[in-house]
């Protein structure tokens, strides 16, 4: 059998190591899940609002416990982690505070006699895969809103992160959530597909990796299974000739480091018009280099480890191989000597199609810079990636924001920024990043049985 082990990533101590149920321990978990969910969907909705009250107050009583666990296990610095909590509180919060308007029944304007309704309700029992890289809230966007709607939910985590994983269910739990509507469940990817397959489950969601997402949707499908995928992004940053080079470059800096890197929606690839390359790439070199890799426990820390002495070397490889190929070193940065997988920030350019960086998606404090010289150039290379999640455009005129915007194929633009989630704003994106959305009602209606009511005598 597996382990799901916690690693310190800040000084390469393994600190504690859990393992993998049986398949007679899985098959008790599914049970107790399609048992509690007979009992959750009758549950009212004013309990289940209260409920997830009671867990969005518990995400902030026991904060500094929460977000020291995400430090200890996945190198996150305290600052960030706290906000992790925060914002995963926020959902929490959002879901219970909707949970009427969302499943309120909506009447059809119909031609024939009688009336129509459409009503919102549960589909059942639910597999979440969740990643290591945001432990809390890659979660909370999952569990809260089913959770909220009646269905219950069983949770396979990341290996690395196994004591977050248990601090969520004891949270949850805590909070008054009844026995079954939320498990953990320290499974291997067999145990996964066997529990997808299972008929007892109604639906699967996962964040993480094209691979991981191509094998659970293979198993969805051939069972008739309703699925979600986030399978990451290469996301684009578009500068353009009018642009604030000041906010575009601290902005493009911050939104790349963030979390060591590791983020789907951070921002990949920089693009900036020829008439500002030079300025722009001066003022991003200079962001970029002033995040040096430390202590994640500081507060005062902005970028701390990576998660794993396999994600510096995938970083290495992807590098290497295109400076190997071409590519010019813009910002020489690399993995940091010592205790920890520290690793400071790199920055390439001439980078063409011919190299893996120039579509693929670092997981890391490494980026790609382009030059170009008309806005529908800049859109072309933009949409030129197997992914779609997220996308930027600087501009001070809003029609062009508007028309790169409209022309970008990805899941969400944001103009004059860069990602931030936030409870009201669906997440999700196109082509191989996956498919469908969480947060907002978006989120709330993915794993809905969406039933039509006809009365003709109504």
């Amino acid at each position: 059998m597996g382990v799901y082990t916690t690693i310190n990533p800040a000084t390469g101590q393994t600190v504690a190591t859990f393992e993998e149920i049986s398949d007679a321990e899985l098959q008790e978990v599914l049970a107790q899940s399609a048992a509690a969910y007979r009992s959750w969907r009758n549950t009212s909705k004013a309990e289940r609002r209260e409920i997830l009250t009671r867990v969005a107050q518990h995400h902030r009583d026991n904060a500094e416990e929460l977000a020291g666990l995400l430090t200890l296990e996945m190198g996150k610095p305290i600052a960030q982690a706290r906000g992790e909590v925060e914002l995963s509180a926020q959902i929490y919060q959002y879901y219970a505070d909707n949970l009427e308007k969302f499943t309120a029944d909506e009447p059809l304007d119909i031609s024939g006699p009688g009336t129509a309704v459409v009503r919102t309700e549960p589909i059942g029992p639910l597999i979440g895969v969740m990643p290591w890289n945001f432990p809390y809230y890659q979660v909370a966007r999952f569990a809260a809103p089913n959770i909220a709607l009646g269905n219950t939910v069983v949770i396979k985590h990341a290996r690395n992160c196994p004591q977050s994983a248990l601090a969520i269910e004891k949270t949850l739990t805590d909070a008054g959530l009844p026995d079954g509507v939320y498990q953990n469940a320290f499974i291997s990817s067999k145990q996964v597909a066997d529990a997808i397959a299972d008929r007892r489950i109604q639906g699967v969601s996962l964040t993480g990796s094209e691979r991981a997402g191509a094998a659970v949707a293979e198993v969805a499908g051939r069972n008739l299974k309703k699925c979600v995928l986030e399978l990451g992004g290469s996301d684009p940053l578009i500068v353009l000739e009018d642009a604030d080079l000041d906010a575009a470059a601290k902005a493009a800096a911050a939104n790349r480091l963030f979390n060591a890197g590791q983020a789907c929606t951070a921002t990949k690839r920089f693009l900036a018009h020829t008439s500002i390359y030079d300025a722009f790439v001066e003022k991003l070199v200079e962001h970029l280099s002033a995040f040096e890799p430390s202590d994640p426990t500081n507060p005062d820390t902005k970028m701390g480890p990576l998660s794993s002495t396999s994600a510096a070397e995938e970083i290495d490889e992807l590098v290497g191989t295109a400076v190997s190929a071409g590519a010019r070193v813009l910002l020489e940065g690399g993995a940091v000597e010592g205790d920890g997988v520290f690793y400071r920030p790199t920055l390439l350019t001439d980078v063409g199609p011919e190299m893996d960086v120039y579509r693929e998606e670092i997981f890391g404090p490494a980026g790609v810079v382009h030059r170009f010289e008309t806005v529908d150039e800049a859109i072309e290379v933009a949409n030129d990636s197997p992914y779609g999640l997220a996308a930027s455009v600087f501009t001070e005129d809003m029609d062009q924001a508007q028309y790169v915007a409209e022309s970008l194929e990805t899941g969400m633009v944001w103009i004059n920024g860069t990602s931030k989630s936030a409870p009201d704003l669906p997440f999700g994106g196109v082509k191989r990043s996956g498919f469908g959305r969480e947060l907002a009602h978006f989120g709330f209606n993915e794993f809905a049985n969406k039933k039509l009511v006809r009365n003709p005598r109504g």
